[in-house]
């Protein structure tokens, strides 16, 4: 059984929620109130299973599990079950798996067992996902660093601040469109969510369900919480 998870923007989520879902243990929002997709778009997508590892071993380590290791530092790779592998510096990595799939678990529980040079990383994060047309002018106004300056084929991995909190972010595809993707401690989520859902909707952008970015998890149930 999946042991309950709660997201670090659950709160934020209460009085805009049209209906809830349960992914991987986290209640999460399926739907929201608000109709329509806005431009650009944020979504809570911390419920994906993801598990942190670190040392001199870990590379060779993930390698022999028949995970994708990237080969530079600060540079991710897609897995063949649709997640992600990102190389955070020369030996810390973030395994993060498919909404649907869950292989950051097995890895997880792969950790469980001692290895010379590999030590698991508790990884609490808050896990934003950021897409549309507009999403150039939120960039601009909320971090120095140039993001889309750097090209998405290169696969990077970039450590900087975002309104003061400091994130990891990568560009990654979802479906044909270009996405971000955000992640940060979970203990300053709200703030940055809230602070990011500001400038937003000021763009004539907001919040989204889940299933707004990821289809096919509209056919999950719906539970009350």
């Amino acid at each position: 059984m999946m042991p309950a998870r709660s997201s670090p923007l659950h709160a934020a989520h209460l009085a805009s929620t049209a209906a809830w879902c349960q992914l991987h243990g986290m209640p999460t929002p399926l739907r929201l109130k608000a109709g329509g997709v806005p431009d650009p778009a944020l979504a809570d997508v911390s419920a994906l299973m993801r598990c942190g590892l670190k040392g001199p071993g870990a590379a060779e380590w993930l390698a022999a599990r028949g995970m994708p290791v990237p080969e530079r530092a600060n540079s991710w790779s897609p897995t063949p079950r649709g997640g992600l592998v990102a190389r955070l510096g020369r030996s810390e990595f973030l395994v993060e798996s498919a909404w649907n799939d869950t292989q950051a678990a097995e890895v997880s529980q792969a950790l469980r067992e001692a290895a010379p040079g590999v030590y698991p990383v508790l990884r609490q994060d808050c896990a934003l996902l950021l897409r549309g047309a507009r999403m150039r002018e939120l960039w601009l106004q909320t971090c120095n660093v140039n993001i889309f300056g750097i090209p998405a084929q290169n696969r990077e991995v970039t450590l900087t601040s975002m309104v003061g909190v400091s994130v990891t972010i990568l560009e990654q595809p979802l479906g044909n469109d270009a996405c971000h993707r955000i992640w940060c401690d979970g203990t300053f989520g709200a703030y940055l969510w809230e602070t990011l859902l500001e400038v937003a909707g000021d763009l004539g952008g907001g919040a989204v369900g889940f299933a707004d970015v990821f289809p096919d998890a509209a056919t999950l149930p719906t539970i009350t919480l």
